[in-house]
């Protein structure tokens, strides 16, 4: 970087708020290796690239020569942080939450310079604390500022019960960031109030408050334009709209083809290391008759050789061509979520419930004729079942196709 402002722009693109706002360029300016804190609650066992958007900004802090602690919250995963939800979150089991970070350790290094991060756990901090120390930390707060918190808000003016421990969710959140002295800490924007009370916090302990970065949270798979605006819910697992930064690379380029116009731009500002520049000018390209399918296929390209390699990426670039021109996908692809019990669905009941087929048998007779493809590539497996989570295109001869977002009745509901 050849200036200050070069650094600023760059950590300032995506970035919703920054508090306080002029904050940036002040410890930019002071020339210090900032220690810079995100905080991930091992809740499930593989990222996917909604958790990239801050995983990309954290990396950028590192180029930069700063120090990356990335935070494990293997204490608070216990509890659950209720942003977002309507209700009370189940409890991780210890033996789930060792699970899923030690997965979390595994692939945030896809991302990661390991130079310069700092794994750290929570709970060696946060244990020690012990039930006076918890106490004394809850007496910081009061329960009228937390439910300045707009989940704890709505549900409180709903009637819909919240528990006392879901108030410690908060407080813990922003004792990481005393016991860590975090000079900046990154997350989404639903994490805004956690990370504010980051900073009231290490008033409290005497400590400099720390520079709070909030950012967007990336839209999923089957976010769609409506009344001029990206409409669609945040990129989850659960939902059956992510994409897994761990996923075959044909099966990562075959979901990222899939994605509509108008997603691919917001995809391109969170997710791609071209520079704001370069991005405009793919738009005006596009804007001049430019087909958006061959921007989306370098998109694609760029995202599969980061998690993969660039022979991954040419190959199953290569596939996906080979596929259209053959005919076997249409340019549009019609999308649809299904609800399916925790055991799953089997192939032939799963083609019927989508459509492609008119019955079971008509699926059992297409799948024994090797008309039958997933995500590309030919199953003749009746056997074969898709699980909640699961997002594939499937294919039925060449011209019945449709992408399908499983996920779970109980949480669809």
């Amino acid at each position: 970087m050849d200036s200050v402002s070069d650094a600023q722009a760059l950590l300032r693109r995506g970035v919703e708020e920054i508090i306080p706002e002029n904050g940036l360029e002040a410890r930019l300016n002071s020339g210090e290796c900032l220690r810079v804190k995100a905080g991930f609650d091992p809740t499930a066992p593989d990222l996917h690239l909604g958790h990239t958007v801050l995983l990309n900004k954290l990396r950028q802090f590192q180029e930069l020569g700063h120090q990356v602690l990335f935070l494990i919250g293997d204490f608070t995963g216990m509890i659950g942080d209720p942003t977002g939800k309507n209700a009370t979150r189940p409890a991780l089991t210890a033996e789930a939450v060792a699970e899923n970070a030690r997965s979390y350790r595994e692939q945030v290094f896809k991302v990661l310079d390991p130079a310069r991060t700092e794994v750290l756990f929570n709970s060696s901090w946060v244990e020690p604390l012990g039930a006076a120390g918890l106490l004394r930390l809850a007496s910081t707060h009061t329960v009228a500022r937390m439910l300045e918190r707009d989940d704890f808000q709505s549900r409180y003016s709903a009637g819909t019960p919240i528990a006392i421990h879901e108030f410690l969710y908060p407080l813990i959140q922003g004792y990481d960031s005393v016991a860590m002295d975090a000079d900046i800490e990154i997350g989404g924007t639903d994490q805004k109030f956690n990370m504010l009370v980051g900073r009231q916090l290490q008033k409290n302990y005497g400590k400099k408050p720390q520079l709070v970065l909030t950012l967007p949270l990336l839209e999923g798979t089957d976010a769609k334009l409506v009344d001029g605006e990206l409409t669609g819910k945040k990129m989850s697992k659960s939902l059956g709209n992510y994409i897994g930064i761990s996923e075959p690379a044909n099966e990562m380029h075959a979901k990222l083809m899939s994605i509509t116009d108008d997603l691919m731009w917001r995809y391109y500002e969170l997710l791609s290391f071209r520079k704001a520049s370069e991005v405009a000018a793919l738009q005006l390209a596009v804007s001049e008759g430019r087909n958006p399918r061959d921007v989306k296929a370098d998109l694609a390209r760029e995202l599969v050789a980061r998690f993969h390699s660039e022979s991954a990426a040419s190959a199953a670039d290569e596939a996906f061509v080979a596929r259209f021109r053959r005919g076997e996908l249409p340019s549009e692809i019609p999308e649809q979520c299904l609800e399916v019990q925790p055991e799953g669905i089997g192939l032939p009941q799963l083609l019927k419930a989508v459509g492609l087929t008119a019955s079971t048998s008509d699926a059992l007779r297409m799948l024994r004729q090797g008309a039958v493809r997933i995500d590309g590539v030919r199953v003749d497996d009746p056997d074969r079942r898709s699980m909640a989570g699961d997002s594939m295109i499937l294919q039925v001869g060449k011209r019945r196709v449709a992408k399908v977002n499983l996920v779970l009745q109980s949480q669809a509901r």
